[in-house]
């Protein structure tokens, strides 16, 4: 356990960040592990409720892919993948809104606003938050962000809420897309000019080598970590959460961050020391 001069010293080597962040916009991609285990949502829920009343605006871009891959499978479809993306036809496409929009959007919105906090859980539909076109044809109904309407989520932010979002997006004629949620936030983050973008997922960050822990990269600027992509270093399910970050640097973030979401308070970490605890992804 800490003693209380232990505990002084976390809270003094905080101030200078919660001073910088201060009336700052966090968007937060929340995914992984961290989006299912209960004690681990809970903690995740409850490091924004804090970034919150300390004065930072958090907007929450939430995945579900776990939870859209157990409900067709319970219906006896088979999930695909190309690249990290879902392949969605339109039985795959209702499912996706039914779980994403629905249940998953409003099991976080409950558990924020159980914890002390105040949250509204929209889709990209609602406001034509979201505006989409197909992003490929041999993906089905995978959409690509056209636009972000931020008023919406502005209004709700400066009214005390957290707007807590699923990644469905709607296109010119009202068809609906599933969105890869990594780059809807990093889209999100860049349309707001916020401060950082931070993705939450199961891996602390980006490795030269998986299997060499002393190959982790705590800091990586925007050509190396594209570098790092045609390499084929990074790759997988890591190549749509790197390319978030960068779209987001490309469109005026200050910074992106990819953390492990399931230590305790990894976020509080990431945010509030010097030393951090993932990668940050710099210009």
């Amino acid at each position: 356990m800490y003693d209380p001069i232990e505990k002084a010293s976390v809270l003094i080597e905080a101030l200078p960040y919660m001073r910088k962040f201060f009336g700052k916009t966090f968007v937060i991609k929340y995914g992984g592990s961290a989006m299912t285990d209960p004690q681990r949502k809970k903690g995740v829920i409850l490091d924004i409720i804090l970034l919150k009343y300390i004065g930072i605006n958090p907007i929450l871009v939430h995945g579900g892919g776990p939870q859209l891959t157990e409900m067709l499978k319970r219906l006896g479809k088979k999930a695909n993948f190309v690249n990290g993306l879902r392949v969605t036809d339109r039985e795959t496409m209702e499912v996706a809104e039914m779980v994403l929009a629905g249940k998953v959007n409003k099991d976080i919105v409950a558990l924020i606003n159980q914890n002390g906090g105040k949250a509204v859980g929209i889709s990209g539909k609602d406001g034509q938050t979201i505006m989409a076109k197909q992003a490929d044809g041999n993906l089905g109904l995978v959409g690509e962000v056209t636009e972000i309407d931020t008023k919406l989520l502005k209004l709700l932010s400066n009214e005390g809420y957290i707007p807590v979002i699923s990644s469905i997006g709607v296109g010119e004629d009202g068809e609906t897309y599933n969105i890869n949620a990594d780059y809807v936030a990093g889209q999100v983050a860049a349309a707001l000019q916020a401060e950082k973008l931070i993705i939450l997922t199961d891996v602390r960050g980006v490795w030269l080598d998986k299997n060499d822990p002393d190959s982790f990269l705590p800091v990586l600027n925007r050509a190396r970590a594209q570098e790092l992509i045609e390499q084929n270093i990074i790759d997988g399910g890591m190549i749509p959460k790197v390319n978030a970050c960068l779209q987001a640097l490309d469109g005026g973030v200050a910074s992106a961050h990819l953390l492990d979401g399931r230590p305790p308070h990894s976020l509080l970490l990431e945010i509030f020391t010097d030393g951090g605890v993932g990668t940050m992804i710099t210009k």
